[in-house]
């Protein structure tokens, strides 16, 4: 008999949905029992692609004996970490807390006024490896609680007191300087692994923040660690090579053998970090990664309505990497002998395997310089063998579509049409942005989550900024002045919902939420820039595009407030740095007169975006509607280009050659 889950939309909830165990959603009723039972909560929080997660559920969620005891002395809720980012973050600093460590599926056990007392992530069945048995675990737990109630809740007010201490800020007053960001350029540099690439051991993780600072503020030496893991990554085997886009991780220091789950997030971060590459250096093959990933996004992500779906499970069949791995007979089997057998020597496929029962992860750089294959017919090898591969058991699709998501996909779509020049990257863009404004933005604001045609959920902190910046990246794509009236719309409410006037930043959630114990102001970066990185980012791009003083100094508020934080810890502020290096520098504005179709502009755009200007922005418009038009309108038809950097604008500009040289001139 399925449980309440059953009610949910949220795919990873879905899942447990038949489970023995009670299982609640996060909800009134599931609260107000706990308070009424007086029982303590356990608190299950996971998501849809994670590997343990699944773990968990078939050693011990699908067991009866567990579900017995989970029944009889505590109110069980799953949460979709994707679904509620502040329950997550609000309780992961708990797990840290108690344990040192984090993940996920997080095991959170809480008093019925909601404040943790112990906590962990994946438990065993039975104790093994130095962790304990998960029965005996709950069973003890529940006796603790018969047994000494009192202490308890003690416990818990006292690490609710810690967390609440630990979640404030120490705001600054003033602006951080330039320091900071060599403060963190020195880090990033003692901690590259100059053979491999990326900063730090095993397990790496693509770092799309460090890549990005490194590129807009790091020497020609410094840049040199940045392209060396863009092309590490690429040639691993964490980039899927046949079907493009890139795992979460990887479980070594190659790059080689990843962690087989494809998020969104981290595939739109990745397309916008090889396409600055591409225009810092001009190598094509990092607009062919670029390229290949957003087309996976196309062909595996993109809802028919618009939208972008959130991931692809690690897992197919029950076992991770199985849709991936290949061995060479079922290379030679795909190909034919000939080809079969050119391909595995290209790409690392052999006899011995190199992953899980002798199969082998897809790679380049093992290949021998005499086996590597020309890149056209690698292309063709490369489509042939997806082909045979899709007729493999896919993983599990999570095929709800996220605000926060959604506005990253904006962005990488936009400035994929933009650097790339393919119109389909545009057209894609344009349907996803009316999707969003469709379905998730009305009367009440904007919401969260999505999924079968159902909305819900307030939109947090993230979800504003993350689709501001994608809008304005829209807008600099088509030119379309709709997409900033809604930028600057979605901006007003984040500073009315979220922003704290008086010490700066701004919280993820709205004030008032009765199921949270305390307000979180979120700043350290992760696998997606903070909120407050996010929000300071996109307030101040439009700020500059439509001079807006309260933009720019709640964005300013939030580096001033964060400065302190940033000084002790650099690397965990890469995104929030990186905007702190835009606040510092004197901003580059591109206005062009004209109609976005006329030709003269076309070819004036194409300057602007073959080139490489963090931070510039970009406006054309036919009339002097906008801010950065007034009084620079065109003349007598003629398309003009019109280049300031901080409060010295150069003499318009009639062709794309003079447009070329101010802009050479502007960067330097």
């Amino acid at each position: 008999m399925p449980n309440r889950l059953s009610e949910s939309l949220s795919p990873y909830l879905l899942q447990h949905a038949h489970n023995p165990v009670d299982w609640q959603p996060w909800d009134e009723a599931a609260l107000t029992r706990a308070r009424t039972e007086q029982k303590p909560i356990f608190l299950s929080i996971g998501y849809s692609a994670c590997h343990w997660c699944h773990v968990m559920e078939r050693e011990s969620f699908e067991n009866p004996a567990v579900a017995e005891v989970l029944n009889a002395h505590f109110i069980s809720i799953k949460v979709d970490r994707e679904e509620r980012p502040d329950l997550d973050d609000l309780y992961m600093d708990a797990v840290q807390a108690l344990t040192g460590r984090g993940g996920w599926p997080m095991s959170v056990w809480l008093t019925p006024d909601l404040e943790p007392f112990y906590g962990g992530t994946y438990f065993p069945p039975e104790a093994r490896g130095g962790m304990p048995g998960f029965i005996s675990l709950l069973t003890r737990i529940a006796e603790l609680w018969r047994e000494d109630r009192a202490g308890v809740v003690g416990q818990a007010g006292h690490l609710a007191a810690e967390l609440r201490w630990q979640a404030g800020v120490e705001a600054g007053t003033d602006l951080p300087d330039a320091a900071l960001l060599e403060a963190a350029l020195g880090q990033l540099r003692r901690g590259f692994d100059p053979r491999w690439g990326g900063f730090g051991p095993a397990p790496k993780f693509p770092q799309q923040m460090a890549v990005e600072l490194i590129l807009a503020r790091g020497s020609k030496e410094d840049q040199a660690m940045a392209l060396r893991t863009l092309d590490a990554m690429w040639e691993g085997g964490m980039y899927d090579h046949l079907g493009g886009g890139f795992a979460r991780y990887s479980v070594d220091g190659q790059w080689l053998v990843p962690h087989f789950e494809k998020m969104l997030y981290d595939n739109a971060q990745l397309v916008s970090c090889y396409l600055a590459a591409f225009q810092a250096t001009g190598e094509p093959r990092y607009s062919r990664v670029a390229r290949e990933t957003l087309d996976y996004l196309l062909r595996d992500l993109q809802d028919p309505g618009g939208g972008f779906h959130s991931s692809e499970d690690a897992d197919s069949e029950g076992e991770e990497g199985k849709f991936y791995a290949f061995t060479p007979q079922e290379v030679r089997e795909a190909l034919g002998r000939g080809d079969g057998e050119r391909f595995c020597a290209a790409f690392g496929i052999t006899d011995l395997g190199n992953f899980e029962h002798g199969t082998s992860v897809i790679h380049r750089f093992s290949c021998a310089p005499e086996a590597s294959l020309p890149e056209g017919e690698a292309q063709r090898l490369r489509e042939r063998l997806r082909l045979w591969r899709d007729r493999r058991v896919r993983p599990g699709k999570d095929d709800k579509v996220l605000t926060a998501w959604n506005g990253l996909a904006l962005s990488a779509l936009a400035r994929g049409y933009q650097v790339l020049g393919d119109g389909r990257f545009l057209e894609a863009a344009q349907s996803c942005a009316a999707f969003l404004q469709r379905e998730l933005w009305g009367e009440g604001g904007l919401l969260r989550v999505w999924r079968q045609g159902r909305a819900h959920t307030a939109g947090f902190l993230e979800d504003h900024a993350a689709l501001m910046e994608g809008l304005l990246d829209l807008f600099e794509a088509d030119f379309d002045p709709g997409w900033m009236r809604w930028a600057e719309a979605l901006g007003e409410d984040l500073l009315r919902r979220f922003h704290d006037a008086a010490a700066g930043g701004f919280f993820s959630t709205e004030a008032g939420r009765a199921d949270l114990i305390f307000r979180q102001k979120p700043g350290f970066d992760n696998a997606i820039p903070s909120g407050n990185t996010l929000a300071a980012r996109s307030l101040l791009r439009l700020s500059r595009h439509l001079r807006r003083e309260d933009f720019r100094l709640a964005a300013e508020g939030a580096l001033r407030c964060f400065g302190p934080s940033m000084g002790k810890s650099p690397r965990a502020f890469l995104g929030m740095l990186g905007v702190l290096d835009q606040a510092l520098r004197d901003p580059m504005n591109v206005a062009l007169s004209g109609h976005p179709a006329d030709p003269g502009v076309r070819a004036m755009l194409g300057e602007v975006h073959r080139r490489y200007l963090p931070g510039r922005v970009l406006s054309v418009s036919p009339d002097q509607l906008l801010p950065l038009h007034e009084g620079r309108g065109s003349k007598a038809g003629q398309a003009l280009a019109f280049v300031c950097r901080g409060r010295t604008c150069a003499p318009p500009v009639t062709s794309a050659q003079d447009l070329a040289r101010l802009l050479q001139a502007a960067a330097m």
